[in-house]
């Protein structure tokens, strides 16, 4: 099991998304070339640059992929305490919903995951601890680590689908198209949504 993960939003948007989308690594290289070919894109796939029908034809191809994802949204949990730093918590609130993605992904699964994470969001060491939890949580028969998104297909599909759900949760003129594109996956559950309850982050340390 290949798992290609990203966010979306941010504590100070008052919603974060994180995606992890199940793909094969060759699978998301034929997605890839298959909308570049289709729409003309040169630069790296991201959610925040394509319009509306470039984001259609994408879930028409993630629906011939064979690929899966799991979304986890933090909405009232990205609001933090009036005397919290704002960052430290928006690094809280990522590392849960990473986490509850990734345990949504292997849980009951006895293939060995492997997690390929963004890299670049927050900085060097505080990215290292997450990764180490995420190889943790794994185990040892799986891997986690670090990669730009630019280098790889997968984990700009995940960046597409946490976009697209980002928008889905914000009130304004593009959440009814974002919601109809993604409902039927929700439908079929070839895309599972989960809210990450405000609980979970009060037990984390970091």
């Amino acid at each position: 099991m290949q798992i290609y993960c990203d966010e979306s939003g941010g504590v100070g948007r008052g919603v974060m998304t994180l995606a992890g989308v199940n793909i094969a690594p060759e699978a998301a290289v034929q997605f890839l070339s298959r909308f570049r070919d289709v729409t003309g894109l040169k630069s790296e796939l991201k959610g925040s640059r394509i319009d509306l029908d470039e984001r259609a034809l994408f879930f028409e191809l993630f629906n011939h992929s064979g690929a899966n994802a799991v979304v986890s949204l933090a909405l009232s949990a990205t609001k933090a305490a009036a005397s919290g730093d704002r960052g430290a918590h928006d690094q809280k609130v990522y590392a849960a919903l990473l986490e509850d993605v990734i345990a949504a992904m292997i849980g009951g699964h006895n293939e060995c995951a492997g997690v390929i994470i963004d890299d670049g969001r927050y900085d060097p060491i505080t990215l290292s601890a997450i990764r180490a939890d995420i190889a943790a949580l794994v185990g040892p028969c799986g891997d986690a680590m670090l990669e730009h998104s630019h280098r790889l297909p997968g984990l700009q599909i995940a960046d597409v689908i946490a976009n697209t759900f980002f928008n889905r949760a914000l009130v304004n003129d593009r959440q009814t198209r974002m919601a109809a594109l993604v409902q039927p996956f929700l439908d079929n559950e070839r895309i599972k949504m989960r809210i990450l309850d405000r609980s979970v982050l009060e037990q984390r340390a970091i």
